[in-house]
């Protein structure tokens, strides 16, 4: 810590004792907190009562989402890929492909680019995001806002029984390459076959055909067994994914006060939100409830998500599966701060999936992403396997030593620009 030495002198290990404590008493006593769930809600009231300490503001504010359209395409996804190779051979490539189509369409829009596209097909729930504001002595012209989910993923049962990387290797990937296969396939017959079924194709090629078939067959299983990928039921303690990110910046701010730091121009807001793990939805309201204000004075936008895997620790570029790139100021922000802390830290990409800095980013709201995770996935991922025994503190502790001088630079210089 270089710039955070100016300001004063603060207590890291004191303060990740604290947040492993918390984390430990929340995955207790509270338990897993899927997104729009009561347990949710109880673990925000409890952070905000820790707040309501070290901060001038709090307050829990609802939204509505309906969690289970995020990953409840899945069955009509696998149907339609399975139906689509008998289809295509015994009655028309023209149904089977409007059917591969129709099968890739909820993937892409809600899996990769967290749309809100199906979700109106599945019941409603109510989550909430909480919101704790440290204000400054004078007045406020720049703001930093910290932002670490506290709901727990519903269990990904292939990433337990096989391990993250095993789970995408042998089910993930080869379910979606199934997918293509009998999409390219489906094609194929159409232009050939001129719409009959691939099974009547009278040529030279016809064994081409039956080894497209058979091998959409090989790949069917692989599909059907994406299903079960996800529980529907039974949800994570979820204590590094993300308890770590939301107490890092309870942590920090936590450590300002105790300080005695009080920035005299700069606002910190940390928000512990909702939902995220059902496509970002507390993210999104949050972000699209407060655009304006947002927007009305510079503002930069630090997500804390997942502080486990030092040796993996990044700052990341691009986002929601590589289609959204993050401001250069914030992630330049980081870089700087980390290095002042001795951390050479990677720009990465979230190439599958995405972290609270996209709902922002798509928002031009300058925003970027810190976090600590293995991206193989490592075995603990979204399973039962993620509890405070399973954390490592250092990774906490380098998160809190990286945010304080976040938020000491960002106060004293702002955002770094390109010259």
């Amino acid at each position: 810590m270089k710039i955070a030495k100016e300001y004063g002198t603060f207590d890291l290990q004191g303060n990740t004792d604290f947040a492993v404590e918390e984390i430990t008493a929340l995955c207790n006593d509270v338990g897993p907190r899927r997104p729009g769930s009561p347990e949710e809600l109880k673990a925000q009231q409890h952070m905000q009562d820790v707040m309501e300490q070290y901060s001038d503001e709090t307050r829990i504010e609802s939204f509505t989402l309906h969690r289970q359209g995020f990953m409840g395409f899945i069955p009509f996804t696998v149907a339609c890929g399975v139906i689509s190779v008998f289809l295509n051979w015994f009655v028309s490539p023209v149904a089977a492909f409007i059917l591969c189509v129709l099968a890739f369409v909820p993937l892409l829009f809600e899996f990769l680019m967290y749309k809100e596209f199906d979700d109106f097909l599945f019941p409603k729930q109510t989550s909430h995001n909480m919101i704790a504001t440290r204000k400054p002595t004078g007045e406020v012209k720049k703001r930093i806002v910290l932002v670490g989910h506290s709901d727990s993923q519903f269990e990904w049962k292939l990433n337990y029984l096989l391990g993250g990387l095993q789970a995408k290797l042998f089910v993930e990937i080869p379910a979606v390459v199934g997918l293509v296969i009998q999409t390219i396939y489906a094609l194929v017959c159409l232009i050939v076959a001129h719409g009959g079924a691939a099974r009547t194709i009278q040529n030279n090629a016809r064994w081409f055909f039956i080894l497209f078939f058979v091998v959409s067959i090989v790949m069917i299983p692989f599909e059907i067994s994406f299903i079960f990928f996800q529980s529907w039921h039974d949800s994570v303690p979820g204590a590094s994914d993300n308890l770590s990110g939301c107490y890092t910046a309870i942590g920090a701010v936590k450590a300002l006060d105790e300080a005695g730091v009080k920035f005299e121009n700069t606002e910190v807001v940390v928000v512990c939100s909702g939902s995220e793990e059902a496509g970002l939805r507390g993210a999104k309201a949050f972000s699209k409830k407060h655009e304006k204000e947002l927007k009305e004075i510079p503002t930069a936008v630090v997500a804390l998500d997942t502080f486990r895997d030092l040796e993996d620790m990044a700052i990341y570029d691009r986002d929601l599966s590589g289609t959204v790139q993050h401001d250069w100021g914030v992630k330049h922000l980081l870089k700087n701060a980390a290095a002042n802390c001795g951390y050479d830290l990677p720009f990465e990409s979230i190439y599958i999936g995405g972290s609270d800095a996209a709902a922002f980013t798509q928002r031009k709201i300058p925003a970027s992403c810190l976090a600590a995770m293995n991206p193989d996935p490592p075995r603990y991922y979204h399973t039962r396997l993620d509890t405070p025994e399973n954390m490592r503190p250092e990774a906490i502790t380098a998160g809190l030593e990286i945010v304080i001088e976040t938020l000491c630079m960002y106060d004293k210089e702002g955002c770094p620009t390109k010259e």
